[in-house]
């Protein structure tokens, strides 16, 4: 296929070509690596094709030359969004042509393919259909920056009131439907010692020593957090140590050192109550060290979400896969993903899209050609369903 022939079918909405020219435009997030050129293009483009598919279509600039793209297709309720992120991560250590748009073997590889062009692609395919063919209620299509670093275009979104009556994040989920996924919350512990010449021990105070003894006792804090109830999709809730950093030369004692944990959360857990588990920890400690000086504080965090399994947004989803011949599947999505910024203002939304997670960011990244159009498919049943006001069935479907 020359570049011509794969840019008129782009325009007519087949989505192995739409994907193929999503990763073929450069969108490495440039907070996250030197060069990266942002959204812009790739933005642009896509915006083209909303526009001559019928959408009312608007660019809103979230950071300088960096914005989000939001289409409308039809009016009045209900209202369905779908979304994906434009942004990638970077390109250093890939062993494909990063975009190189490359078709091989059904896969299209390059960056982005999977996180998260590949479902992109699929949800401007499904729009392109229900553009064309005709559809009640009004179809919302965002495309966002920087869900990569911040999420800034999430958070433009939802800070000026987004309005839709269900979600679908096309994240790479395999075509399961995924309702729930963990969040997170990063601690910060700052250690005090004393430093002095290694041959004093007399004086000097190890800060990376009462470090490690608190790492110890937080092995055991992960242990119990394991056996705790696990979620239905999500399993129990875990932390770990991310960075340590302290210390500046093998004959003096430390006079600091510094961790920073994450504890990833489940739906409905506050960060108050993780604090005060943590802080229990490190008075366990204390009480056996009385010379620990320490110091915790929460850093960033992001909510664990979820949608009932039973709901009518679920239930959709696997109706309409059933419907194109693929196992109805319900998963939890372990990892963070703007689908809670949706939930937290009261849009129910869940994750859905082609590709596997295990290959987001890979060096090889690829998406299969196949679970892209397919995952347009099912996007177009359902939302023609959903558009309707029809109920997506008469009886909870099964979840394995």
């Amino acid at each position: 296929m020359n570049p011509s022939d794969g840019a008129d079918l782009a325009q007519l909405g087949d989505p192995v070509a739409l994907v193929r020219a999503l990763v073929s435009v450069p969108s490495v997030n440039p907070t996250l690596a030197a060069g990266g050129t942002g959204e812009g293009a790739v933005g642009a483009l896509a915006a083209g094709w909303l526009e001559a598919w019928g959408f009312r279509v608007r660019l809103d600039e979230v950071a300088p030359g960096r914005s989000n793209v939001s289409a409308e297709h039809g009016t009045g309720a209900p209202r369905l969004l779908f979304n994906g992120h434009l942004d990638t991560v970077g390109v250093e250590g890939m062993t494909v042509p990063p975009f190189g748009a490359d078709l091989r073997d059904g896969r299209v590889y390059g960056r982005g393919a999977c996180d998260m062009k590949g479902g992109v692609a699929s949800l401007l395919a499904a729009a392109a259909t229900l553009a064309k063919e005709g559809h009640p209620g009004t179809l919302i299509v965002l495309l966002t920056a920087d869900e990569e670093h911040a999420s800034l275009g999430m958070q433009a979104v939802v800070g000026a009131g987004v309005q839709a009556d269900a979600a679908v994040v096309c994240e790479p989920t395999g075509l399961a439907v995924m309702p729930a996924h963990k969040g997170f919350l990063w601690v910060h512990l700052v250690f005090r010692g004393r430093a002095a010449h290694g041959s004093r021990p007399d004086i000097g105070v190890d800060a990376i020593l009462h470090a490690g003894r608190f790492l110890a006792e937080l092995d055991e804090h992960a242990r119990a957090l394991a056996r705790r109830p696990p979620h239905p999709l999500l399993g129990p809730p875990s932390i770990h140590a991310g960075t340590i950093q302290g210390g500046s030369a093998p004959s003096v004692y430390p006079e600091s050192c510094a961790l920073v944990l994450e504890r990833r959360t489940l739906p409905g857990e506050s960060i108050p109550t993780v604090l005060a588990d943590l802080r229990a920890v490190l008075e366990g400690v204390r009480a056996r060290v009385p010379a620990l000086d320490a110091r915790l504080e929460a850093g960033l965090s992001r909510p664990g979400t979820e949608v009932a399994s039973g709901s009518a947004l679920v239930r959709g989803l696997l109706d309409a896969c059933a419907a194109e011949g693929i196992a109805a599947r319900v998963e939890g999505m372990t990892a963070w993903v703007d689908a809670a910024y949706l939930n937290e203002a009261g849009v129910p939304a869940v994750c859905f899209g082609p590709g596997s997670i295990a290959q987001a960011h890979a060096a090889d990244e690829w998406v299969e050609a196949g679970e892209v159009a397919q995952c347009a498919r099912v996007l177009a049943r359902f939302a023609q369903r959903f558009l309707a006001g029809a109920p997506a069935a008469l009886e909870p479907a099964r979840i394995p």
